[in-house]
Order: C-alpha cells, then structure tokens, then sequence
C-alpha cells in the first residue's frame, strides 16, 4: 500500500492512534522481547539434538534433548505469559490483526514443544521418529510466530520507545 493510501483509510487511521509502548517492561526495554530468545534457541538446540542422535544414535543426544525440550517448554510459557499480558494491557497491540495471528501461532508453539517434552520424558526411545517430527513442527511454528511478531515490531512498531534525544 502506498502512503497516501494509508492516511486515507479510516481503520488504519483509527489503529494508529491507539498506544503501542510497552506494559511490562523495564527500564522502557519490553520483556516479552528479551524472553523470547530462550525459547527460540531450545527448540532449535532440541531439532539439533534429534538429528544428532539421529545420524550417531549416542544416548547422549537423547538426554540433551530432553532437557532442551523441557527448558523449550518452560521458557515458551514464560514468554508466552508476558506476551498475554501485553496483549490484554496495551490497546495498541490488541487492536491489531497481527497481534492475534503471532498469539496464535506462538500458543500452538508452546503446545507442540510441551507435547514433545512429554514425549521424551514418557518414552525417551519415541524420540524417533515422533519426537524429530514434532521439533520439526517446532521449528516450523517458532518461524511463523517470529515472523508475525517482527512484524509487529518492525511493521507496527509495537513495544519501540522513541526518545525526544534520537
């Protein structure tokens, strides 16, 4: 869409208006943004792992696997509950359309890695092919939600604070 365009639209109009700083932050710096990253690298760690034991079937990738998949899950919940709150407090961010897709992507996100922690820690030996399948799945989900949230940020400037000084 073009600039002009955009300023003629009333719904966008209307959206822009609304605030988007952050709710839950400190020192201005959104933790649903610094939390994030935890979770994105475990379940990147628990694909390696798989395919690691995969490729070599050492027990250790096993283990490995389960502890990142476990972390996966506690730090997707963490930053899942901040995201929530942010959600539910800012009227900027919950009037959004791509507020509610990067929420839903990230839910089926935190679903799909508990599931396959749970996975692991039932029967470490459904690792394969099940467990690889569902860190695939993982993956697939964290680059999906991470695209709609940078979206969000870049697009929507969602959680940016512009000081007078830049």
């Amino acid at each position: 869409m073009s600039e002009t365009h955009d300023k003629d639209n009333p719904v966008i109009e209307e959206v822009a208006d609304e605030p988007v700083a952050s709710a839950v932050a400190v020192a201005g710096h959104p933790l649903h943004a610094m939390s994030v990253h935890f979770p994105i690298a475990l379940i990147i760690a628990t694909l390696g792992c798989d395919l690691f034991y995969w490729f070599t079937a050492d027990p250790f990738w096993l283990r490995a696997g389960l502890w990142s998949s476990g972390f996966a899950f506690a730090a997707g919940v963490g930053a899942g509950m901040v995201g929530t709150a942010e959600l539910l407090l800012v009227p900027g961010i919950r009037i959004r359309v791509a507020s509610w897709t990067h929420a839903v992507a990230a839910m089926m996100l935190i679903a799909i890695a508990g599931m396959n922690w749970g996975l692991r820690l039932s029967d470490e030996s459904a690792v394969l092919p099940h467990g690889l399948l569902l860190s695939l799945m993982a993956s697939l989900f964290t680059g999906l939600a991470g695209w709609h949230g940078g979206k969000l940020v870049f697009d929507h400037g969602i959680g940016l604070i512009i000081s007078q000084k830049d």
